[in-house]
């Protein structure tokens, strides 16, 4: 075969392959002699078809077959020759001249295709010893697991009926009965029955629950309202409606005695044991967010000290997916972009951007990743499925299979894992600092969008494969940071 390079433009390129005529035929007649033995012709005996006959009556459907393992063939071969790394699946172009098509298939002519694909850049490292980064860290206090068992405690208040007449007040619980109209006709999910309401935890549209303060078991109350603005429901956001309720029961909660009881209720030995565990809960609760935190701040870094061109395929694809995902989020609520304060152009801008870094991210971690040696371990491996497959409770056996089947699902299982050992090894070398905060101000992130690319299971694997030939996987930036929904 003969190569030639039509076009090498930053990281685009563009070969066009040619395949003599004689080559593809010599290629058909080894084919059609492994035919001859299996192939069962009337009039010959076994084995004994002459090929000049197998080519007349095979020889054009057979010739496609050889064509179709030439290309696949020689377009790889085309590429490990020059050394490179093609960031996505190359795109093939045949001739589209019927003609020519025909000839070739005759094996009167050479045969010729284009092959384009977008290289891998060469990746910038930066100096990690550089990059500094505060890390937030919150105390778990006495207080604070004082104040975790109060909220257990009101989670787990007893409630009991009023003495008739008896008027609701806050914090009370009431049985209701409504229907809710807008312009007189009633509205779908605007009606209940039997349903529950905690006066003063505001649950329900600002003003439903305070006209039901002061009420007695029977009493039938018009409840007017307006829907907020910001309501999820676009069709009922800012809309004026009315509910006609029917108070069925008013119960009072009782005290809670937090004591070694409480906790026996709860399925612990002792109080002490529910303090244990609530410290436990909160611990992890608060590491947790130190981690994701820490993590951004590393990403954000990250994209801040590097730069390198990027290959459009692979932009264009992270882009569709998060806009793909955007979209959807927003017809399911309703909503359009206008009510989110921004015009589509800006929000593709803004999300183009958003692909960006995350390529950006990928391509740099899985490159640090690959220059380290840092690889996922099969027990590293074994636990993320075991985790993933307990998320199905029922389903195990099911879920397990799927994975055991779909390398793809699997590639995507262990891009996360990947993506936080390389996070580690980061860490290990910058100038990491502690900073202790209260949990207020951890949990406070101003930053904290939307997480709809924290691991939805979108699956970039179409674009995986060129991972593999140099042993380490590519994953994209599931910091978190990243989206506005």
């Amino acid at each position: 075969m003969q190569v030639t390079e039509t076009l090498n433009e930053g990281l685009k390129r563009e070969l066009r392959i040619t395949v003599p005529a004689q080559e593809l035929d010599s290629r058909l007649n080894d084919r059609l002699a492994e035919l001859k033995d299996r192939v069962r012709i009337r009039g010959f005996r076994p084995g004994k078809v002459p090929v000049a006959h197998l080519k007349r009556v095979y020889g054009r459907s057979v010739m496609a077959e050889v064509i179709e393992q030439t290309v696949s063939e020689s377009s790889q071969k085309a590429v490990t020759d020059r050394n490179e790394r093609p960031a996505f699946q190359p795109e093939i172009t045949f001739p589209q001249d019927k003609d020519e098509i025909e000839r070739v298939l005759r094996g009167e002519a050479d045969f010729g295709f284009t092959m384009s694909f977008e290289v891998l850049p060469a990746v910038e490292m930066p100096d990690f010893s550089k990059i500094s980064i505060e890390k937030e860290v919150a105390i778990v206090d006495d207080a604070l697991i004082e104040e975790g068992i109060a909220r257990i405690a009101a989670q787990n208040r007893p409630f009991a009926p009023r003495e008739a007449g008896g008027r609701s007040e806050s914090g009370d619980r009431l049985i209701i009965d409504y229907v809710g109209r807008i312009d007189g006709e009633p509205f779908e999910g605007g009606s209940d029955e039997g349903g529950q309401i905690e006066l003063g935890n505001g649950s329900f549209i600002p003003g439903f629950e305070e006209q039901l303060v002061g009420r007695a078991a029977g009493e039938q109350v018009l409840v007017k309202v307006t829907f907020p603005e910001t309501y999820p429901a676009r069709h009922l956001a800012g809309k004026e409606a009315e509910f006609d309720v029917t108070v069925k029961e008013v119960l009072a909660p009782g005290e809670v005695k937090i004591d070694d009881e409480f906790a026996k209720s709860l399925g612990l030995e002792s109080l002490d044991k529910l303090r244990e565990a609530v410290r436990e809960r909160l611990t992890a609760d608060f590491a947790a967010q130190t981690r994701r935190k820490v993590k951004r701040k590393l990403l954000d870094a990250l994209d801040g000290a590097t730069s390198f061109e990027l290959p459009q395929k692979l932009v264009e694809s992270e882009f569709e997916s998060i806009w793909r995902q955007v979209t959807a989020d927003l017809e399911r609520s309703g909503r359009s972009f206008a009510d989110e304060g921004m015009s589509e152009e800006d929000s593709r801008a803004e999300y183009r951007r958003i692909a960006e870094r995350r390529v950006r991210l990928g391509l740099l971690l899985a490159e640090i990743g690959a220059k380290h040696d840092i690889k996922v371990t099969d027990e590293e491996m074994n636990r993320a499925l075991i985790e993933r497959v307990q998320q199905f409770p029922g389903q195990e056996r099911a879920v397990w299979d799927y994975y055991q089947k779909n390398p793809g699902a699997l590639a995507a299982l262990r891009a996360p894992v990947f993506e936080e050992k390389v996070v580690d090894f980061i860490l290990e070398l910058a100038n990491v600092t502690e900073k202790t905060v209260t949990r207020e101000e951890l949990f406070d992130d101003p930053d904290d969008w939307h997480d709809h690319d924290h691991h939805h299971d979108h699956d970039h694997d179409h674009h995986h494969h060129h991972h593999h030939d140099h042993g380490h996987d590519h994953h994209h930036d599931h910091d978190g940071g990243e989206a506005k929904g």
